[in-house]
């Protein structure tokens, strides 16, 4: 399993006081010597943690994957065209929220996501959707193009009690299953930690995860370079 660090919240943490450090740039950078698989970065509308300047600087610098979250709108998706990063992922954006909240709804917005994939293919960059692990969400994405779902494991996450993390466990082992049949890569991402992290590695059907917050609040104790390296080994479990 792949893991792709998001350095949103070293931006967060460098805007709070409206200053240059700590730099998202030299974090992913220095987590790329570490031997993370790509850096991920959500490029919102209203700016409130990750700059266009961030944006620009990973692409000329980072040497992995550089995976762009984005609004379908015509701002962003420019900027995506310009940048030409490997992966952009669609996400749903709202101004009041603290952090992404919930999936795509492709299935009521069908024609402006088809849409944004068509100009992102023309410009060569292969297309995510962070959708809930929800069969018809998946089969909807299929049937516009997408290249690749992600899917949004906050309900996994906030659950309680050992039945409902069950159950979501499983429609998420299900939604992965079933978006490999109909041959969409298949990420996840959203609320993993180093705890929460181990039962999903058991679902082979998920080639990469995405995480962010978890290995920042993790540096903070023990380093950069620990934290990253956990976390890594995590994820590489898979295959032992």
């Amino acid at each position: 399993m792949r893991f792709c660090l998001n350095v949103d919240h070293v931006a967060t943490l460098r805007n709070a006081r409206g200053e240059a450090q700590p730099d998202p740039v030299t974090f992913a950078l220095m987590a790329e010597q570490f031997g993370i698989d790509g850096v991920v970065v959500h490029l919102r509308e209203d700016r409130r943690h990750i700059s266009e300047r961030d944006v620009r600087l990973l692409r000329e610098l980072i040497t992995t994957k550089l995976d762009l979250e984005m609004a379908a709108v015509d701002e962003i998706i420019e900027i995506a065209c310009d940048v030409q990063p490997e992966l952009a992922t669609l996400v749903p954006e709202k101004r009041q929220e603290l952090t992404t909240e919930g999936g795509l709804n492709v299935i009521d917005n069908i024609k402006h996501i088809s849409y944004t994939i068509e100009r992102l293919h023309d410009a060569e960059i292969s297309v995510s959707l962070f959708i809930e692990p929800d069969i018809n969400q998946i089969d909807a994405a299929a049937e516009i193009k997408a290249d690749i779902i992600e899917i949004h494991t906050g309900i996994y996450v906030n659950a309680v009690g050992e039945e409902n993390i069950f159950d979501e466990l499983e429609r998420v082992r299900l939604a992965a299953k079933h978006a490999k049949k109909l041959g969409l890569g298949v990420n996840a991402g959203h609320g993993l930690d180093y705890n929460n992290m181990k039962e999903f590695i058991a679902i082979p059907e998920i080639d990469e995860v995405s995480i962010g917050h978890a290995v920042l609040a993790r540096a903070l104790f023990v380093g950069v370079e620990q934290a990253v390296k956990e976390m890594i080994a995590l994820a590489k479990s898979q295959s032992k």
